[in-house]
């Protein structure tokens, strides 16, 4: 495989890798800044990023929008010269806060999804700081082309196609889920490069295509490469079984025993369709509402009183290893997980 460097703007990765962010507390600056070491840009995850802080309970968004700039230079510290970047979701609560703080904290880049980031070019006004929207669909692609170009006058320095067999919250429908060979998303991304071609053109630049979802190993990439025309990858469940991604140890556990029957499609209580490992916490989801313990002010369209779950509870189990108690996201392929590698050996393999 022919393998050329990522160029965003006057940014260029030597490996054509961005790591997929995963909250809560799974892609933070240990994971970030060991792919940024190996080339690849590594991608920090917003979301309640600061939950092992003290002052967390008392003022979550305060303590999540002073920790990015911890993270961000922690990760620095791995990986001096690396490019670091974060992934904010839109629906979080004070978005353009979390935006900003990571701005300011010499963000290299800001990849947003779970929404559309339709005011993202005026939050990093000023600053070098790239921006990238997440879409999964013609329809995303073409929308904040066009709301960019309209108010801001400005095209994405990248585009992340997320596809149906990504982990976390999808941009897609159950039924869709269900039958996922019916969808011809090799088509979607196809159509989806050539909207956001047609964008660069009108600004002069190349937009670099990043495609993500169910990549896992070397023959994914080549497909993503060879075949689709992308200009790189973004791989997240591959890395949660490494050293070095900032997962407990029985998180990772988790994706190595887990079994292809146990990758399952779960609504999450931001409305969006999610992909998940089976546990005990998510039968129990099923039969009965398990109410939050407090507010975490994490997504801005929540109703404590109308949630089946608080999703930041479970994702904090989680992070925290209880995993029986947890929302383990994971993408469709996070079953073939058999052993913990360092990142530079997935890297290796993928690349």
């Amino acid at each position: 495989m022919k393998r050329e460097p990522l160029v965003i703007g006057d940014l260029t990765a030597e490996i054509p890798l961005v790591q997929g962010g995963m909250g809560v507390g799974i892609s933070l600056s240990g994971l970030a800044g060991a792919v940024a070491k190996e080339g690849g840009i590594g991608v920090i995850s917003t979301a309640q990023i600061g939950f092992r802080d003290p002052e967390f309970d008392e003022a979550p968004i305060e303590t999540n929008l002073r920790c990015i700039g911890e993270e961000i230079n922690k990760a620095r510290e791995i990986a001096p010269g690396g490019i670091i970047g974060c992934n904010i979701m839109v629906a979080t609560k004070r978005y353009e806060d979390y935006v900003r703080a990571a701005v300011k904290a010499g963000s290299d880049i800001i990849i947003s999804g779970a929404g559309l980031p339709s005011k993202l070019p005026e939050l990093v006004r000023g600053f070098r700081t790239k921006i990238a929207p997440i879409v999964s669909s013609v329809k995303a692609a073409v929308v904040i082309c066009k709301l960019w170009d309209r108010h801001y006058q400005t095209a994405p320095d990248m585009v992340v196609i997320e596809g149906p067999k990504a982990g976390g919250h999808l941009g897609f429908r159950e039924q869709e889920l269900s039958h996922i060979e019916e969808l011809d998303y090799d088509g979607e991304i196809r159509k989806i490069t050539e909207v956001v071609r047609q964008c660069g053109m009108k600004y002069g630049k190349k937009i670099p295509v990043v495609v993500a979802g169910g990549i896992y190993d070397r023959m994914d990439v080549e497909h993503c490469m060879n075949d689709l025309g992308a200009d790189g990858v973004q791989v997240g469940t591959r890395f949660v079984t490494t050293r070095e991604c900032d997962a407990p140890a029985a998180y990772k556990q988790a994706y190595i025993d887990a079994k292809k029957e146990d990758i399952v499609i779960t609504k999450s209580p931001v409305g969006m369709p999610g992909r998940a490992i089976l546990n005990k916490f998510l039968r129990e989801v099923k039969e009965r509402r398990k109410p939050a313990s407090r507010c975490h002010q994490c997504l801005e369209k929540c109703d404590p009183k109308e949630m089946p779950y608080c999703i930041t509870d479970a994702l904090l189990n989680a992070a925290r290893g209880k995993i029986q108690d947890a929302l383990l996201f994971c993408g469709a392929n996070a079953f073939r997980a058999e052993r913990i590698e360092t990142v530079r050996e997935v890297i290796a393999d993928l690349m």
